[in-house]
């Protein structure tokens, strides 16, 4: 019973914040345009210069996508140095748009078929090297079909182009060393916000972080939540506009689902640890936090 009460109780908070930001300040500009539903998707493909981008794997991609996209895979936009799964260089990635037949004045507009997180994570890309114009469709491919578009196994046929990227924007990247900093000397206008599962979390996180499994920002359909439910759910753990949201999961992936999640209702200081996990558990020296009395220790004694 006392349970339930606290949790009414948060949610009238939450609530009651969410409706004082929505008074006091003006809506931050782009929110609510870089998620789109799928039954859009059609008359956004009608406009000049738009690209379909399908994230599925290779085989998935030649057995069955949405006619007319081209297949863009997690493996093209990453990179396993020093880790897994790290952020391509500006030259990759404007020859791989260019092959892709993506221009500067291209609409991108985005899927995948795992909850959202591939489709997020070349949003994120495109948005780190200045491409504004990018957008992701809620729910990815089964939304898509859902909404009668044609599926086929046909390749489409592609222009290349030439594409220009800018230089990477740093502000929306987090290195380990902002991590260290924010661990050592915490803040409390920063927040490191883990979007792993409650298991991957209790088995080890960076100390101080505060939990969200990305899947929460999903509804059981596959969807991406409104924007007053991500908000609200947020707001509930603290993590409001006004601070700096610094985000990880175990390769950034994930994160990069919740990056977007939080970017498209209005939040700004947000920004990817992309080492993410797999680099702060593997330097010995670094401090890893264990759910027991929230017990902060040596990864050292983790190894042994």
């Amino acid at each position: 019973m006392k349970r339930m009460v606290r949790s009414i109780f948060i949610i009238l908070i939450a609530t009651l914040m969410l409706l004082t930001i929505g008074c006091t300040s003006t809506k931050v500009e782009g929110s609510g345009q870089n998620i789109i539903e799928a039954g859009n998707v059609s008359a956004l493909l009608n406009e000049n210069h738009a690209v379909l981008v399908d994230m599925q794997s290779a085989e998935e991609y030649a057995t069955a996508h949405i006619k007319g996209a081209v297949n863009i895979k997690r493996e093209d936009i990453t990179i396993n140095v020093p880790v897994s799964n790290m952020l391509v260089s500006k030259t990759k990635i404007e020859d791989l748009l260019g092959k892709s037949g993506i221009g500067n004045d291209a609409t991108v507009i985005i899927y995948d078929n795992t909850n959202n997180m591939d489709a997020a994570r070349l949003w994120w890309t495109l948005k780190v090297y200045g491409h504004e114009n990018v957008k992701v469709v809620s729910g990815g491919y089964k939304a898509l079909k859902n909404a009668g578009l044609e599926v086929t196994s046909d390749v489409p046929g592609i222009m290349e182009t030439t594409y220009a990227a800018k230089d990477k924007n740093t502000d929306m990247i987090a290195t380990i060393e902002d991590v260290k900093a924010q661990v050592n000397d915490p803040s409390k206008d920063v927040v490191l916000l883990d979007t792993r599962t409650e298991e991957e979390f209790n088995e080890g996180t960076i100390p101080g972080s505060i939990l969200l499994d990305y899947i929460q920002n999903n509804y059981k359909d596959g969807t991406y939540k409104s924007i007053e439910n991500i908000k609200i759910q947020y707001i509930e753990k603290g993590i409001t506009p006004e601070k700096t949201t610094i985000l990880y999961c175990k390769t950034s992936i994930r994160g990069a689902q919740t990056y977007l999640a939080l970017y498209n209702a209005g939040y700004r200081n947000l920004k990817l640890y992309d080492g993410a996990w797999v680099e702060w558990s593997a330097n010995p020296s670094l401090p890893v936090q264990r759910p027991e009395g929230l017990k902060v220790e040596s990864n050292q004694q983790d190894n042994s």
